[in-house]
């Protein structure tokens, strides 16, 4: 199997996730620093974030980090996939996912969690659409019964 034309924007898409993800990571420690949160805790623990809103801020930009995280290998994967056959389409997607992730984070580490709510529609449904591009593309590569 040949790559298709086009394919090149499918590796050019799944780099900016990973400069969200370093983006995210420093802004982590910006906020950890901050927060007065010392390594190898992963949250602020409950007594401070009532008490501290530079605490509550870490939590939320962790949370953030973590979520992206715990997104980014179905959005690679499924991208990957997607690009076999429909290559712009799913460079599309993942770019539109990085900017949804984006604008998650920037709502999220305001403090204010409800900020996160367009970022996490625009994000979800782009792993959506990549998941079920990418399942159809594989159903397509089956051989024939």
């Amino acid at each position: 199997m040949a790559l298709p034309e086009g394919y090149g924007y499918v590796p050019s898409s799944l780099i900016t996730i990973g400069w969200v993800l370093v983006w995210q990571s420093i802004m982590v420690g910006r906020y950890r620093k901050r927060a007065g949160v010392e390594f190898p805790q992963l949250y602020a623990e409950q007594a401070e974030v009532k008490n501290s809103a530079a605490a509550l801020r870490f939590n939320c930009m962790q949370r953030a980090h973590q979520n992206t995280l715990e997104t980014a290998p179905v959005v690679f994967v499924s991208t990957v996939m997607a690009g076999l056959k429909y290559p712009a389409l799913a460079a599309a997607i993942c770019v539109a996912y990085s900017f949804a992730r984006i604008a998650y984070t920037i709502g999220y580490k305001s403090g204010q969690p409800k900020r996160r709510v367009f970022g996490s529609i625009v994000s979800n449904f782009s792993v959506l659409g990549l998941l079920s591009t990418a399942t159809y593309v594989a159903y397509q590569l089956l051989p024939s019964c």
